[in-house]
């Protein structure tokens, strides 16, 4: 695609996510889904008036970044500090069970092999594909709602951050498991080392802002350095340490969601998310979908993907979470907000076809599951939480 060509697909883009968006919205349902289904029409899967482009996945990468930096500002750190060793378990379970419910489906349609068969490591890398949740999406949706900063939302925003490290340190023991070059221990060692990283940059920087935010309140420069931070971590979470870029765009609104300025540069910044940044994002995901060479049993197999991808996170996260006392609504809610895939699930993909241990005919499922779980997790969770007060924390059962 050349560039002119661009600018009228990101003009297509607009209108349409805009359009769509408000149909949504219409049908009490959020504004993303209307925006995902636009890229569905717009895209190759239907009309193909709009293909996917290194331009749009780019935009749609700033997108997100942009999205997780302001899930970031809006966090409670308080409400953080309280649900991490929470968010820790149920982001454990929601890795461990979607694991080995991958694993044993793709051994039910195709047989069990012995450990260390090739066919054995297929099998544990389409477990692995189901590991990967999309925090994106399920932000968009509770920001829409005014739920992000309740006691579940920073919980599940939380957990599937920690679930996305997780899932990353799983793909490379998985793939050392197979290739004897690669060392899974450099993923933990190159994790503890972005931890460290962050805390010690997070505290001079929060500072150098604590500083500038007394001296000059409330003026546009606070938001552009805020900005700048976000696109930096983001760099240095993927260049330096081999993490998702989205968990240091997060990691840098931690920084700085404690100043007093934190609301007027999230403000700010979802200005630019809103108009474009967000809709490419999440139309870019019916862009990319494609339904083309779908036999009969691929078909089946890719039902089963999506039906153990999602039930698996919700039995995880969700029965970790009711162990945790939480009351059965509470808890669907975490299992719900951890079943959409997204991004990484793609990239795990892509990295599985590189290195062979995925056949490319089961990308399409890969898609399937991105799109079912995109449109179904904002409409189910605005479903479980209607009704609810505003701010009405998670409830803790009394039994």
């Amino acid at each position: 695609m050349d560039r002119i060509a661009f600018f009228r697909d990101l003009a297509i883009i607009i209108v349409c996510s805009k359009f769509f968006g408000l149909v949504a919205q219409k049908l009490k349902a959020p504004q993303v889904v209307g925006e995902i289904v636009a890229g569905l029409i717009i895209g190759p899967a239907c009309l193909g008036i709009v293909g996917n482009s290194d331009y749009l996945s780019l935009l749609a990468e700033i997108g997100v970044v942009m999205l997780m930096f302001g899930a970031g500002l809006e966090t409670n750190m308080r409400d953080l500090l309280k649900t991490g060793p929470k968010a820790l378990l149920i982001a454990c379970a929601g890795v461990f069970v979607p694991l080995v419910g991958g694993t044993l489906l793709y051994s039910c349609f195709y047989g069990f092999s012995a450990v260390g068969s090739e066919q054995f490591y297929r099998a544990v890398f389409i477990g692995t594909i189901m590991t990967a949740t999309s925090v994106g999406i399920t932000v968009q949706t509770l920001k829409e709602m005014g739920r992000l900063k309740s006691s579940t939302g920073t919980l599940i925003t939380s957990a599937a951050i920690i679930d996305d490290i997780i899932g990353i340190i799983v793909l490379t023991f998985v793939i050392g498991l197979k290739n004897p070059e690669s060392k899974p221990t450099d993923v933990v060692i190159h994790t503890l080392l972005f931890i460290a990283f962050s805390f010690c940059l997070g505290f001079l920087t929060y500072y150098i802002f604590k500083y500038i935010d007394k001296k000059y309140p409330h003026q546009r420069r606070i938001p552009i350095l805020g900005l700048a931070v976000c696109m930096f971590m983001a760099f240095a979470a993927e260049e330096f340490f081999g993490i998702a870029d989205i968990t240091g765009a997060y990691v840098a609104g931690l920084i700085l969601c404690s100043l007093k300025d934190s609301e007027y540069i999230a403000r700010k910044v979802d200005i630019n998310s809103y108009m474009i940044f967000g809709p490419v994002f999440f139309a870019s995901i019916g862009l990319n979908t494609t339904f083309s060479g779908f036999t009969p049993s691929l078909l089946l197999f890719s039902i089963f993907f999506v039906l153990v991808a999602l039930l698996t996170k919700i039995i995880g996260c969700g029965l970790t979470a009711k162990l945790m006392r939480y009351d059965f609504k509470s808890s669907l809610k975490v299992g719900v907000g951890m079943m959409t895939r997204g991004e990484v699930a793609l990239i795990v993909a892509k990295k599985g076809l590189s290195e062979e241990m995925l056949d490319p005919k089961y990308f399409a499922s890969v898609i399937l599951l991105i799109i079912v779980s995109s449109i179904l997790v904002p409409i189910i969770l605005k479903l479980l939480y209607r009704g609810d007060k505003e701010d009405e924390p998670a409830q803790i059962s009394a039994n």
